[in-house]
């Protein structure tokens, strides 16, 4: 159960595929314009529900509550060792020795 005043990601179709303009790619044509975009609840809600947030712009949307909290998860991958060793290549290069 969310509560008014969380945190929240809501998400939205702008545009059905069918509705979409001729002028796109036709892979994008397939698809609809979907939204994502997070604020503050303006009512209690559970997560499926039709709601309304308020962005931290002040900016009113409506949309399918899919998460409380959100929070961002992609990092930058593992370490590779190659760029260890082109950073001290590049280092001496630029600056004459490791650094």
């Amino acid at each position: 159960m969310a509560k008014k005043g969380d945190w929240v990601r809501i998400h939205k179709i702008i545009l059905k595929a069918e509705e979409r303009t001729g002028k796109l790619p036709e892979d994008t044509q397939k698809v609809p314009l979907e939204m994502w975009t997070k604020g503050y609840l303006l009512a209690d809600a559970e997560i499926g529900d039709e709601v309304e947030i308020e962005s931290v712009n002040g900016r009113h949307e409506t949309g399918t509550l899919i998460e409380v909290n959100p929070y961002y998860t992609h990092n930058f991958g593992t370490c590779v060792p190659e760029l260890l060793a082109i950073d001290k290549q590049v280092r001496r290069i630029v600056f004459g020795g490791e650094k």
